[in-house]
């Protein structure tokens, strides 16, 4: 089916709208909105999931057109599901933001900009060999210093909100592992307990690949034997983004390259490609060729912290003193439920002291591409983030998704503060190997 907006759509149109059933379980309580990150920042009804859903229920009765205004609302939206954790109700307003999402797409037409600068992204992110050439730019761009040069003479803050974002948003990169190879396999320590495919995952393995060095090694040290299957995207930004018919041409290609892989469980460190993996079932439900695979695909999904909270320890770990900040991600916590693994696997690690923020349940503002496409926004939840964590005062930040470090990171960074950020696993693997990967403040002040 095409995504060219059709201009004769006026409401919903045939292909999987908004289950009727599933608009009717909300009772319009307002549990919701103390948790929702846009009614928060602008107080708005209609900004809130309870006013999304009526929108939803207007447009599904015919009441009101599937138009650009109902389109600007939806986009607005994170995704970030803390609505989901909140509601008493048991509204599962993830399936359908998704499936409003996908309209919006299909049939609410977007201006030249907007449409050039979403093309880019996902002609770009969910493909890892264009990542990496891109990568090789922004090496250029750092080692030269023209992010100086270019604010020096005020060129960056002449640029429109989202490429300012974009630009800010760039990690740190290495060329050395731009180049790397990826093992196929690497056995076990020990009797093998497990057999696990690991997800590489797009930005991941360009951008984080120490994150999934560390996943490898601490699987392999837990008894873990691993295979690395040759795979592309998972389609987690586009089917976040409303892009259906596209996330579902991904998720055949990976369950194609997963195929062979006679594995226990399919291990995944990234939140937002966890969340989307464990729905392969409902993605491609309607798919006689692949709805049955899919769903056995899913029902072998955990995170890594799952993995590890399951598998009583078995390599020794060495201290590492200090207090960590865990933010929970949202398509990790509220969109999966899991919240207990990863602290219990962090609580593992002697001396660790693990520390909750405030306004935990709240979004960062990384949300797939939302801090691209929604700048705005993004920014004043990503400072609103920040401050919550610096108020417990961390020696070091943990988090379970590459765009949450890059966007605490962000906001970190203007403010001259250079509390590291890892993902949860990097400080098993440090504890496991012996190595301190930060210093905590009483330290740093002896």
């Amino acid at each position: 089916m095409s995504n060219v907006p059709d201009p004769s759509v006026t409401h919903f149109d045939a292909v999987h709208p908004p289950s009727r059933e599933l608009l009717d379980d909300c009772v319009h309580c307002g549990f919701c909105l103390p948790t929702c990150p846009t009614y928060l920042l602008w107080g708005e009804e209609m900004d809130s999931p309870r006013g999304r859903i009526h929108l939803m229920n207007l447009v599904s009765d015919e009441q009101a057109p599937l138009d650009n205004t109902v389109g600007q609302h939806i986009d607005a939206c994170l995704g970030c599901m803390a609505c989901v954790t909140a509601c008493p109700s048991g509204v599962q307003y993830d399936k359908l933001l998704e499936a409003t999402r996908a309209q919006v797409e299909r049939n609410v037409p977007r201006t030249k900009r907007d449409r050039a600068f979403r093309r880019l992204i996902f002609s770009l992110f969910p493909y890892p060999a264009r990542l990496r050439v891109a990568a090789l730019g922004a090496v250029l761009y750092q080692r030269l210093r023209i992010a100086t040069l270019l604010r020096s003479v005020g060129l960056i803050d002449r640029l429109p909100g989202r490429l300012r974002s974009l630009e800010s948003l760039m990690p740190p990169v290495r060329i050395g592992d731009l180049v790397r190879r990826v093992p196929r396999s690497v056995a076990a320590s020990g009797t093998p307990r497990r057999k696990v495919a690991l997800l590489t995952g797009c930005v991941q393995r360009v951008f984080f690949r120490d994150v999934n060095d560390a996943t490898v090694r601490v699987l392999a040290a837990e008894g873990c034997q691993v295979s690395i299957p040759d795979q592309g995207c998972c389609g987690a930004l586009s089917l976040h983004a409303g892009r259906s018919e596209e996330a579902a041409g991904f998720a055949r290609r990976l369950l194609d390259s997963f195929a062979q892989s006679d594995v226990d469980t399919i291990v995944v460190n990234v939140a937002g490609c966890g969340s989307s993996m464990k729905e392969y079932g409902s993605l491609l439900a309607d798919d006689p060729a692949y709805a049955a695979r899919a769903a056995a695909f899913s029902a072998k999904v955990r995170d890594v912290t799952e993995v590890l909270a399951e598998l009583e320890p078995q390599a020794p770990r060495q201290p590492i003193p200090g207090r960590v900040a865990y933010h929970d991600a949202c398509h990790l916590g509220h969109a999966q439920g899991v919240r207990a693994q990863p602290r219990a696997v962090l609580r593992q690690i002697p001396e660790l002291e693990v520390v909750d923020i405030p306004e935990a349940e709240i979004c960062c503002g990384s949300a797939g591409i939302y801090n691209l496409v929604q700048p705005e926004a993004a920014e004043e939840l990503g400072r609103r983030k920040v401050a919550n964590v610096t108020s417990v005062e961390p020696d070091a930040v943990a988090t379970a998704n590459p765009g949450c470090l890059l966007q605490i990171r962000r906001y970190f960074a203007p403010d001259g503060i250079s509390t590291p950020l890892f993902h949860p696993v990097q400080l098993v693997d440090a504890s496991i190997r012996g190595r301190r990967p930060f210093r905590a403040a009483t330290e740093r002040t002896e």
